[in-house]
């Protein structure tokens, strides 16, 4: 299980978090919803490390991960997709696969990722910052598959990509799942979201306004108040 348990944090003398708890259990996709500036991507840096809490604690599986550096996180097996393109322009595709691998099983990984993402197959030798949008978001998305880590945290993977990307994007997010990876999706597709969802959170204003199942959302003024968004999308 993977927790936050009454997280504050912020920037400066600004308060983003404020009491914040959610839960995610193992093999489970939670969906965590929220209208912009509500606090979602802040949420994710302290999931992930990159943000200390100013108050409260992260653990996985009973345990404390609160004051671990990031790479201490993934050692533990938190993996982090944050919003944007998380590539090395500058390297290959190859060598991009290459540094997120497991030391000793660079090829085995490189033939996963390929295999979830057969795209990058065709690009091995190829910069990724020359890529398609859409291909280098595939690149950072492979990093979760050949880490096979006990929770990936994903910031808007989504975001700005083709219909066609999407739906290859939301593929491969069931397929780790079917891996045994916890997921913890920031998403601005709010229906396909709630579609894999097992369990769903409502951030609003830096507050967890509501924590149940997405059926449950079903007919709730609140859902439309606090998203913000079309759900329709």
């Amino acid at each position: 299980m993977f927790t936050l348990h009454d997280v504050c944090a912020g920037y400066g003398g600004t308060r983003v978090l404020r009491d914040v708890n959610l839960s995610v259990p193992p093999g489970s996709v939670v969906a965590l919803l929220g209208a912009n500036g509500a606090g979602k991507t802040t949420l994710l840096r302290v999931a992930s490390g990159l943000l200390r809490p100013t108050s409260g604690r992260v653990t996985l599986n009973d345990q404390d991960l609160t004051h671990r550096r990031p790479f201490e996180l993934v050692s533990a097996g938190v993996c982090h997709v944050p919003e944007g393109r998380g590539v090395f322009p500058t390297l290959t595709v190859r060598d991009n696969l290459t540094l997120q691998s497991p030391h000793g099983r660079e090829k085995e990984s490189i033939d996963r990722a390929v295999s979830a993402f057969p795209r990058l197959g065709e690009r091995l030798s190829q910069l990724a910052g020359t890529m398609s949008g859409g291909e280098q978001q595939m690149l950072a998305l492979a990093r979760t598959y050949v880490q096979t880590p006990k929770v990936a945290l994903l910031d808007e993977v989504s975001m700005g990509l083709a219909p066609k990307i999407v739906d290859e994007i939301f593929e491969f997010l069931s397929l780790l799942r079917s891996q045994g990876s916890s997921l913890l999706l920031v998403e601005q597709y709010v229906t396909r979201a709630l579609a894999i969802a097992d369990y769903v959170y409502l951030l609003h204003r830096g507050e967890i306004s509501f924590a149940g199942e997405p059926s449950e959302l079903e007919d709730e003024d609140v859902f439309a108040q606090y998203i913000g968004a079309d759900v329709g999308h």
